[in-house]
């Protein structure tokens, strides 16, 4: 699959295998692709992103995708749902980094010295490149770009859905803007 990525779509793959890398995880998350996707500049996910107010919200968008990993990656939704059922997430999180140290349940190694270099992608982050797949042949696109990442990680449950929504990128949203008919159309 990876040979019909284009150029931008590649460099984000790469580069979410950075993020993982910077972060000291051992996997690949779909939120390091979503972080990838955000760094880059001049693809046509970047400029859908910029026309939805993203130079803005960037730092906040940043900010939420931690908080979210605090939290054992638990979406806000999740959270709050626990919260219905008496759960209380954030006092959970504070009980085990007073055990365990802060970031304890992000799952990110402190002892990173056994790690070989290579990480692995999560089943959410390959849930999101064949959903870019997907998006890519249902539009009829022979390439799989930047773009179809974007749109995949709004098509599915998760925090990087919930993140953007909470800054107005919706799927619906990004396929006005990247395929709209006369409107604020990118690439």
């Amino acid at each position: 699959m990876f040979e019909r990525f284009t150029k931008d779509a590649r460099a984000v793959v790469t580069g979410a295998v950075e993020h993982a890398e910077r972060g000291g995880t051992s996997t690949v998350d779909a939120e390091h692709l979503l972080l990838a996707l955000l760094d880059r500049e001049g693809g046509r996910a970047s400029l859908a992103l910029t026309a939805l107010g993203g130079g803005e919200w960037l730092e906040s968008v940043q900010r939420a995708l931690g908080e979210a990993r605090r939290r054992g990656g638990l979406s806000q939704a999740e959270a709050e749902a626990l919260a219905g059922l008496g759960i209380d997430v954030a006092e959970i999180v504070a009980r085990v980094e007073e055990v365990h140290g802060a970031g304890a349940m992000s799952g990110d190694r402190k002892d990173k010295g056994w790690w070989s270099g290579h990480r692995s992608f999560s089943r959410g982050a390959k849930d999101v490149l064949e959903g870019s797949l997907r998006i890519a042949v249902a539009r009829r696109d022979r390439r799989i770009g930047d773009e179809h990442i974007l749109l995949s990680l709004t098509a599915r449950p998760g925090v990087p859905a919930e993140v953007l929504a909470d800054h107005g990128v919706t799927y619906e949203a990004l396929t006005r803007v990247l395929y709209g008919e006369g409107e604020a159309k990118a690439g």
